[in-house]
């Protein structure tokens, strides 16, 4: 009894700690969809802001809010393009980290800009501005570089399985076109003429003659030879010996009879 008392006690703690568990996990997955979701609206409403600040903005503010549109563009579609390229191909794992290493130096030049927006000296933020160009165009160049590089390398992967599945696509019509029988071999053909033409010994009926000659039916020669062949002789036949004459001197034969 008290066994069983026991077992349930201990189930009974498994599923709690299993309810916690999925709980909590449940709570962490919620959070960090919230988090993204924080994330992705925070980040449309600055790439708004930055683009209406570019065109609407001249000076100072609007090529500072330039730098920053363009720096931000091309390090997110890098970063897509990378992760996007690691999950089937293993080898851009290294890009992926020297991303990484470029993020961090464009996300300190991002907030370094950032904080330039707000500087109140925009005679010292337009000395700036060359150098902070010039580390906005180095950080795109090089995320650029990775991006193509990446691209190029997955089409270049399309391209040969693109080739192989056509080489493969052709075997298999032309395999598929392959109806007409094949020709006989010399050979082969030299065997089954000797079996059904005559041998050089083997004598051939006239054509001229019938086969039969007491068939009915006329040749090749007697329609086309003109005037037609002269009777077979009839066959001899024995007199009838009471049709014979009979002469004087002859004896007439008698009867049989029976005794």
């Amino acid at each position: 009894m008290e066994a069983a008392i026991t077992i349930l006690a201990l189930l009974l703690v498994a599923f709690v700690a299993l309810g916690v568990y999925a709980t909590v996990k449940a709570v962490g997955a919620a959070k960090r969809g919230v988090d993204r979701t924080i994330t992705q609206a925070r980040r449309t409403v600055e790439d708004t802001t930055l683009r209406a600040k570019s065109f609407g903005q001249v000076g100072v503010a609007g090529e500072l809010a330039q730098l920053r549109l363009s720096l931000r563009t091309s390090m997110r579609a890098t970063q897509d393009a990378l992760h996007a390229g690691v999950a089937e191909d293993a080898s851009l794992a290294e890009s992926v980290d020297l991303f990484r290493r470029l993020s961090a130096h464009g996300l300190e030049l991002d907030d370094e800009l950032k904080r330039l927006e707000r500087e109140p000296d925009r005679a010292t933020v337009a000395g700036l501005l060359p150098k902070l160009r010039e580390r906005t165009q180095r950080i795109t160049h090089s995320a650029e570089s990775l991006r193509w590089a990446a691209r190029d390398r997955a089409r270049q992967f399309a391209d040969d399985d693109l080739d192989a599945l056509n080489a493969q696509i052709d075997i298999e019509a032309g395999a598929l076109r392959h109806w007409a029988v094949d020709e006989p071999s010399p050979q082969a053909s030299g065997a089954g003429a000797s079996a059904t033409s005559p041998g050089p010994g083997t004598d051939w009926p006239d054509p001229a003659a019938p086969a039969d000659p007491s068939a009915g039916g006329s040749t090749a020669e007697e329609a086309w030879s003109g005037p037609a062949r002269e009777e077979s002789p009839q066959a001899i036949t024995a007199p009838d010996p009471r049709l014979r004459t009979t002469y004087p001197w002859q004896k007439s034969t008698r009867p049989e009879t029976t005794n």
